[in-house]
C-alpha cells in the first residue's frame, strides 16, 4: 500500500507492538502527529508537559515492562530537551526508540529555524542513531532501531526524520515484529576456568546488577548460591530482582549499601559478578576494593569486563545461558565458617536501635504496608533514593525504578507515569523537595490522564545528599544547599488538580497513605523530615570498606 512517511512511522510503531508512546508535538513532526490522530484507536499517545518528562515516561514504561519505550519530539529545542532522558536510559541499559522530526533535507546545514544536529548531539548516548534520507528506508530503519534497542545490552536508539521524508510517499509492506538477536553463552573454556575458581573458593560472594534483570537469570543465580553456600548482594540497579526476603540476599552493596552486604563482598575470596559494571559507588577506591578476592565477571557487554576492576575470569555472554552451562560444573559445598562470618555481619547491622517517630526509615517501613507485590516504585535521586533502596520490600522483579548511572534528579515523576501506564498498577513515587522541583510540571500529565499515583515527598528543606557531604567533609559549609523555598506542595498539587496533604507525624503519614492508596488520581503527601537525617552506612570519598561510616561521629 502507498503511504506517506508519517503514516509509515505510526504503522511501523504499531506493527512492532507499541501500545503507548510519549511525546510533544511541533512544526517539524506535525505530519507524524497528524498520523497519530488517524491511528489513535490503535496507538495511544500521551502528551507530557515537557520533552524530558516524555523520555523519562518512556524509560519508566520500559523498565517496568521489559518492552521498548517510545518517545516522539520535534526538532531543535524539542529534540535537545530529550538529551538528559536519553542519557539516563543509555547509562542504565534501557531499551528505547526515540523519533525526532527535523527540517526538510534541503534545509539541513542552513541554520534554518529549529534546525539541530540531534544525531551528532546524541551519538555518545545512544546505541546507534539514524538520519533517514529516503522514505523508502523509513520502515526498515525503525524496525532495525527496535531490534537494536532490545538486543544484547539494551539501550536507546534515535531515528531523525526530515519533514520532507514524512510528507513523501512510497509503498509500505507490513512485517512481523522484530526479535532481538539470539543471546549466546560464554565460551566453554572460560566457563570451565571460572568453575574451577569458584570450586576452590572458601568465601564466595554473588553480586549482581541490572544485567541480571535483563537476562532473567534469577533462578540460576539462586541455584548457584545454594550450591556454593554463598551470600548474595546487588547494586542499585539490581534492587527488586530478587525478593527482599530471600534467605541468602543481603541487599544492596556499596557506598550506601547494607553493612552486611558490603562487608561480605569486601572479605570474600571469590566474587561472582553478574551483569554489573563495578562503578565507583560499588567499589569506593578501586585500588583497595576486595584485594583478597578473585573476580569472576559475566556480562553480555565485553567492554565492561575488566574495565574498572580486573577480572581473573572474564566471561562474555548472556548471564542466564552462561550460568546454565556453569552449574553442572560446580561442586555443591557447605561453608559453615563463611556462614558464621555472614551471620556476624547481619547481627552487627541489626544491632543499632533505630530512632522512633517520623524518620525516613520509618516512613518507608510504613509505606511498605501499603505495597502489593505488583506495585512499581520510582524514585528521584538523592537521600530519599538511598533510603528507598535500603528499606523498601519487593516481591517481584522490575518494580524498583531509579536512575543509577546518570543520577538524574527529576527522573521519578515521568518514570512513575510511564510505569503505571505500562503495568496498569497504582504506582508510587518517592522523591525529595529538591528533586521534585526539577520536573513537577509532569503533575499536569498525571492529572490529565487520571494516573493513580502516590507521591511520597520527603521534605527536609535542603539538598540533602550534598548537604550531608558538606557536613561530613566540608566543615559544614552549606553553600547553596539550604533551599529556603516557600513552596506549599499541597496547594501546588491542588492547583494542578491533584489531591495533597502535609504530615509531620508517623501516625498522620499512615492515615495519609490510606487515603492516597484509595484516590482516583495523583495524591501528594508532603512529609516533613529533619534536615540532619543522614543516609548511612556511607563510604567516604576515596575510601574503602575499611573506612565505612555506620554512624555520625565515626
Amino acid at each position: 500500500m502507498i503511504l506517506s512517511g508519517a503514516d509509515i512511522v505510526v504503522r511501523t510503531l504499531i506493527e512492532q507492538g507499541s501500545e503507548v508512546v510519549f511525546g510533544y508535538p511541533g512544526g517539524q513532526i506535525i505530519n507524524v502527529y497528524d498520523s497519530l490522530y488517524k491511528y489513535q484507536d490503535e496507538l495511544r499517545h500521551v502528551l507530557t508537559a515537557h520533552e524530558q518528562g516524555a523520555t523519562h515516561a518512556a524509560d519508566g514504561y520500559a523498565r517496568a515492562t521489559g518492552r521498548v519505550g517510545v518517545v516522539i519530539a520535534t526538532s531543535g529545542p524539542g529534540a535537545t530537551n530529550l538529551v538528559t532522558g536519553i542519557a539516563t536510559a543509555f547509562l542504565d541499559s534501557v531499551p528505547m526508540v526515540v523519533v525526532t522530526g527535523n527540517v526538510p533535507a534541503h534545509q539541513i546545514g542552513t541554520d534554518s529555524f529549529q534546525e539541530i544536529d540531534i544525531t551528532g548531539i546524541t551519538l555518545p548516548i545512544t546505541k546507534h542513531n539514524y538520519f533517514v534520507g529516503a522514505v523508502e528506508d523509513l520502515a526498515d530503519t525503525i524496525r532495525e532501531a527496535f531490534q537494536l534497542a532490545k538486543s544484547g545490552r539494551p539501550g536507546p536508539v534515535l531515528v531523525d526524520i526530515p519533514k520532507d521524508i514524512q510528507i513523501a510517499k512510497c509503498d509500505y509492506e507490513p512485517a512481523q515484529p522484530v526479535t532481538p538477536d539470539a543471546p549466546w553463552p560464554a565460551k566453554d573454556v572460560r566457563i570451565q576456568e571460572a568453575a574451577q575458581c569458584i570450586n576452590d573458593a572458601q568465601r564466595p560472594f554473588l553480586y549482581f546488577g541490572g544485567g541480571l534483570v535483563i537476562s532473567g537469570a534469577q533462578k540460576e543465580l539462586l541455584e548457584l548460591a545454594e550450591a556454593i553456600d554463598a551470600p548474595i548482594g546487588c547494586s542499585l540497579m539490581g534492587v527488586s530482582a530478587l525478593p527482599t526476603d530471600s534467605p541468602r540476599f543481603l541487599g544492596m552493596q556499596g557506598m550506601h549499601g547494607h553493612y552486611a552486604a558490603s562487608m561480605a563482598m569486601h572479605h570474600a575470596d571469590c566474587i561472582i559478578a553478574l551483569g554489573g559494571r563495578f562503578n565507583d559507588r560499588v567499589t569506593g577506591n578501586r585500588f583497595k576494593f576486595a584485594t583478597g578476592a578473585k573476580i569472576v565477571h559475566i556480562d553480555i557487554d565485553g567492554s565492561e569486563l575488566s574495565k574498572n576492576i580486573v577480572a581473573a575470569h572474564a566471561l562474555r555472554g548472556d548471564i542466564k545461558l552462561t550460568l546454565q552451562k556453569l552449574l553442572p560444573l560446580i561442586r555443591p559445598t557447605r561453608r559453615p565458617q563463611w556462614q558464621e562470618l555472614i551471620a556476624g555481619y547481619r547481627a552487627a547491622e541489626a544491632s543499632e536501635t533505630p530512632p522512633e517517630g517520623l524518620t525516613p526509615r520509618n516512613a518507608i517501613l510504613t509505606l511498605n504496608r501499603y505495597l502489593n507485590e505488583n506495585t512499581p516504585v520510582a524514585t528521584d535521586v538523592g537521600q530519599h533514593q538511598m533510603w528507598a533502596a535500603q528499606h523498601l520490600v519487593f516481591h517481584r522483579c522490575r518494580r524498583f525504578l531509579s536512575s543509577g548511572g546518570l543520577g538524574t534528579m527529576g527522573f521519578g515523576l515521568g518514570a512513575a507515569i510511564g510505569a503505571q501506564m505500562g503495568t496498569g498498577e497504582r504506582t508510587v513515587l518517592i522523591t525529595g523537595d529538591g528533586s521534585f522541583g526539577m520536573n513537577l510540571n509532569e503533575l499536569a500529565t498525571a492529572v490529565t490522564n487520571r494516573v493513580p499515583l502516590v507521591i511520597l515527598l520527603l521534605n527536609n528543606g535542603v539538598l540533602g545528599m550534598v548537604r550531608q557531604w558538606q557536613t561530613l567533609f566540608f566543615d559544614k559549609h552549606y553553600s547553596n544547599t539550604i533551599l529556603d523555598r516557600k513552596t506549599d506542595f499541597v496547594r501546588l498539587a491542588e492547583a494542578f488538580g491533584a489531591q495533597g496533604e502535609a504530615v509531620d507525624t508517623l501516625e498522620a503519614l499512615d492515615h495519609a497513605l490510606a487515603r492516597a492508596f484509595q484516590a482516583q488520581g495523583p495524591y501528594v503527601i508532603d512529609c516533613a523530615i529533619g534536615q540532619d537525617e543522614f543516609v548511612l552506612p556511607m563510604l567516604p570519598p576515596g575510601g574503602s570498606m575499611d573506612d565505612i561510616i555506620v554512624k555520625v561521629g565515626d
